[in-house]
């Protein structure tokens, strides 16, 4: 245990102060250290890792798919052994640096210190383990000591993919990462606002994987360039780790008028202007009114994206009522509840507006979107019912639909001969394997959208299990099952 007495000392989070609203509105650059920079830094670091408890039942691990070794990483950081920190670390994540950038931390609610406190600040801990482990060289290559003969296709370049390669990678296997966009990192790379994860963090992890042997096939679309029978054909195993990248659409009157886009179609542009590529005919929301319908994250990057280009407004519209501030009585400790959450984009700017529904899209004489009339809706046995009399409508000149994925696209799936669920996943078994042969399906394409924790935990375990396809038996680990979709936050 770190501190014996740190939770009785130190009741309250301290987490690192974001850089201010006024200026990191004008750049695209994250929005706050990951590393301490000051004494002050250090200190605030080392009382927080000081508050874990070292649980004789660390809920942390329930609450993390990965299994993270919290409290011992968090006594590592308090003690700063920073070479053992880090070895524990990656001990159950090989990504660190992304989860603790990206990840809401389903850990941090299952912390038992939050049953009456405000629990352990795991998130900041670990990706501030991570910065430091590769500011102190500690990340060295790991390439295996001997090859195994066998070769793996890997479909895909999210974390889940990355994931399963490099595991694989480590133990021997011959392993390429086919991804069809012209850089590696999956919607990591462009679907990721530069302000939330800026893009060196994942070449930086990019050239430890290069290095240990993995290789990379940028632009290159299985099902195009090369067919998934003759990936088949060429490898020993091939692993589909394509995500879940069919959005949900708004089928409403006005749909189809100019200026409505699918939240991936504004990021996307927008991520790649931001790393200084040209993009010809990018939508942008300078000087507009922009609505964002969708409450999530992907919601929260379009808001933080818009006020970087100079929207005259934003409003980020969700049908659910308002979360409370506190957890619900129905969602109890370790549950991850449904709470209100204030993302740094909602810092900036911009209005939301719960338990309104969408009934249709005006536009202009030229055919452009120019206002949403809505309604408001109450819960009524499980069904959204509108609010007789509540029906008004805002100013819109962009709107972003930010509703989430649906499922997995069929046409790679149905080339190599996968089914698919109702939920629009590829069928597969408990250990991710499919009806053909040497075929696995892994991440959000088996489980449908989740989170990253959720991708590199099933990549590891997916690994585990091509490897022991082919050679009989296997040592890595694999800490989930394809089945727990009953576990999905």
């Amino acid at each position: 245990m770190a501190d014996p007495r740190g939770f009785l000392k130190v009741r309250q989070r301290e987490l690192p102060a974001n850089r201010p609203v006024p200026v990191r509105i004008m750049d695209w650059q994250e929005v706050h250290a990951h590393r301490a920079q000051t004494p002050e830094e250090s200190a605030t670091l080392h009382r927080q890792s000081g508050r874990c408890m070292d649980c004789g039942v660390p809920f942390c691990h329930m609450g993390c798919p990965l299994g993270n070794l919290i409290p011992e990483w968090n006594d590592l950081t308090w003690r700063d052994q920073w070479a053992d920190a880090s070895d524990r670390l990656h001990a159950t994540n090989n990504f660190p640096e992304f989860t603790g950038r990206l990840c809401p931390a389903p850990c941090e609610t299952a912390c038992v210190l939050g049953i009456n406190q405000e629990p352990v600040t795991i998130k900041n801990i670990e990706v501030h383990i991570a910065e430091e482990a590769f500011e102190r060289g500690l990340l060295e290559p790991q390439p295996p000591q001997w090859l195994t003969g066998s070769t793996v296709a890997v479909i895909g370049s999210g974390p889940a993919g990355l994931a399963v390669a490099q595991q694989l990678t480590r133990v021997g296997h011959t392993v390429a990462v086919y991804e069809r966009a012209d850089k590696i990192g999956g919607l990591m790379r462009y679907g990721i606002p530069e302000f939330k994860m800026e893009k060196w963090v994942i070449d930086r992890r990019l050239a430890q994987m290069e290095a240990e042997g993995t290789r990379f096939y940028p632009s290159t679309t299985v099902g195009v360039d090369i067919t998934g029978a003759e990936l088949r054909a060429q490898y020993d195993a091939v692993v589909v780790a394509t995500g879940s990248t069919i959005p949900r659409d708004l089928p409403v009157p006005g749909r189809q008028l100019d200026g409505v886009l699918q939240a991936m179609e504004y990021l996307v542009p927008a991520n790649r202007v931001a790393l200084g590529e040209e993009v010809e005919g990018q939508v942008v929301a300078t000087g507009k009114h922009v609505v964002v319908i969708g409450g999530g994250d992907t919601g929260a990057d379009c808001l933080g994206t818009a006020l970087r280009q100079g929207a005259t407004s934003v409003t980020q519209l969700e049908i659910m009522p308002r979360p409370s501030d506190g957890r619900p009585e129905h969602q109890p400790w370790p549950t991850y509840p449904m709470l209100y959450r204030v993302s740094s984009a909602h810092e900036e700017g911009g209005e939301r507006r719960y338990a309104v529904s969408t009934t249709e899209m005006v536009g202009d004489d030229e055919g452009r979107i120019a206002a949403l009339r809505l309604v408001e809706v109450a819960l009524v046995d499980g069904r959204f019912t509108p609010v007789e009399g509540s029906e008004f409508e805002i100013p819109a000149q962009l709107v972003l639909l930010a509703m989430g994925f649906v499922g997995a696209e069929t046409d790679l799936l149905s080339q190599l001969g996968l089914d698919t669920t109702p939920r629009g996943s590829a069928v597969r078994t408990r250990d991710f394997a499919t009806a053909q042969d040497g075929v696995f399906v892994t991440g959000d394409a088996g489980r449908g959208q989740s989170l990253i924790v959720w991708a590199i935990a099933e990549g590891r375990a997916t690994a585990a299990a091509v490897d022991a396809y082919l050679t009989g038996s296997t040592a890595l680990p694999a800490p989930v099952h394809a089945e727990q979709l009953s576990l999905q936050v």
